[in-house]
């Protein structure tokens, strides 16, 4: 029994001795996670959300007052350019057009007889001249007869009188075409006005119809049949008969960070993806970039507020899609994800591993100055930690100043300070914001548990 105990004794005396002596070699060492750097293909993306909208939508207003006898369409349904869609009680414009046409119609055959009297009065005038030409001639000779006193003086008075008659019938003949040509001028007049009566009368009518200004799908009905509707002021309650949009152009109208948007340009790639269609994607490119701040708790924009509060503010972005899809319809939430930079095969690390070092100031004699002088700072310098061994094969930190570039979802471009394939250190967290340059390094085999609220 007594061998027994010395035998566990021993044991546990070699187990403690070999636990110091763990302890002792891993005392000054740092666990780290690392990583190497690679090429790889990176893009920068900027979210926005909004709704979908489409690019030409019209809120077909009431253009004039009565009460509604058809609404031809309903919510949902596709209508084509010139289709009557509603239309308003319009008895007495009907009439008015009915009216006017028969004015109209009377004053042509007016026209129509005043063209005749013209004929008739320049038959007339044919019939005159050709009586005046032979009375002319029976004046003419005698003339001669008189002359020659063959004639008495009561026949040469009675041919004068008779030519002098024939050239006042003629002057009437003349004087009567004129006025038929007058009364047929003025009955022009007339149906001219009643024609543009006719035109004032029909656009009062048209008034009370409601046509489709473009193909489109109707998404709003606010009224139904046998509501009066008036002309107002557009979105009023009973000025709206509906709203069309036309699907054939749609858009994400999406709101991106102000930290974001000087990024953004017209052009740029861009995936929506709509929640009420979950997985799929829809290909589309930036089409407009908002000029005008908006206050992100009521969309307002800067310059109509009248507030002075200092809040965040989100500016407007378009996305037109390029392939729509009849399943799309206007007010669907969607996001965007545009893709404002994109390089291909460059060095690149976790974003992670970067972190700020502020090298220590030197003194006049040529050495460091201790960490708690209150002389003035270096400023901070951005790198990363690179593991390399040291003369007695230790793995060391080495920090590394590190310009970079383009930031892509989980790492960033490397510009300059390192090379493809060097070993760097990317945490964890705390353990690299307290780092020193120069540190011995142990790696840790185990994965970092991942945070409940994964940000």
């Amino acid at each position: 029994m007594k061998k027994i105990l010395l035998i566990v004794s021993a044991v546990i005396v070699a187990i403690a001795l070999v636990a110091v002596f763990i302890v002792k070699q891993q005392s000054g060492y740092t666990k780290v996670l690392t990583a190497k750097i690679h090429r790889q293909d990176l893009a920068t993306v900027v979210s926005g959300t909004g709704q979908i909208r489409p690019k030409t939508f019209v809120n077909l207003g009431a253009t004039a007052m009565g009460r509604i006898t058809h609404l031809y369409v309903k919510e949902g349904d596709h209508v084509k350019k010139g289709q009557l869609v509603a239309t308003v009680e319009n008895v007495a414009q009907e009439a008015q057009v009915a009216g006017q046409q028969a004015a109209i119609s009377a004053g042509q055959t007016d026209i129509a007889s005043y063209l005749a009297a013209e004929k008739t009065a320049e038959a007339n005038v044919e019939h005159a001249q050709a009586d005046l030409e032979q009375k002319k001639l029976d004046w003419d000779r005698a003339q001669s007869l008189y002359k020659a006193g063959i004639m008495a003086k009561q026949d040469f008075d009675a041919k004068k009188a008779a030519y002098d008659t024939d050239v006042a019938s003629v002057a009437q003949a003349v004087a009567g075409v004129n006025q038929a040509k007058a009364n047929t001028a003025s009955a022009r007049g007339h149906l001219d006005t009643a024609v543009a009566t006719l035109r004032a009368n029909k656009n009062a009518l048209d008034l009370t119809q409601a046509i489709a200004p473009f193909d489109g799908i109707v998404t709003n009905e606010p009224v139904r049949e046998g509501e009066t509707v008036v002309e107002g002021i557009q979105n009023t309650e009973g000025s709206t008969f509906m709203t069309i949009a036309d699907m054939s152009i749609v858009t994400a109208e999406v709101k991106v960070d102000e930290t974001d948007i000087v990024n953004i340009k017209i052009g740029q790639p861009a995936e929506v993806s709509v929640d009420a269609i979950p997985g799929k994607t829809f290909k589309g490119h930036v089409t407009l970039v908002g000029d005008q701040a908006l206050l992100r708790s009521t969309g307002i924009a800067t310059s109509q507020s009248t507030t002075g509060t200092e809040e965040a503010k989100d500016f407007k972005v378009v996305v037109t899609l390029d392939s729509p899809s009849d399943e799309l319809r206007p007010g669907l939430s969607t996001t965007a994800k545009i893709t404002t930079a994109e390089k291909s095969n460059v060095l690149s690390l976790p974003i992670q591993a970067l972190t700020m070092y502020t090298p220590p100031a030197p003194t006049k004699s040529g050495g460091v100055e201790a960490a708690s002088t209150s002389g003035p700072k270096a400023p901070p310098v951005q790198g990363v930690y690179v593991v390399e061994k040291d003369s007695h094969g230790k793995q060391r930190a080495k920090f590394i100043p590190v310009t970079t570039g383009i930031t892509g979802a989980t790492d960033i471009e490397v510009l300059s300070g390192l090379q493809d394939g060097q070993e760097i250190v990317i945490g964890p967290y705390k353990t690299l914001r307290t780092l020193k340059n120069g540190a011995l390094l142990k790696r840790d085999t185990q994965t970092p548990a991942t945070p409940a609220n994964n940000a």
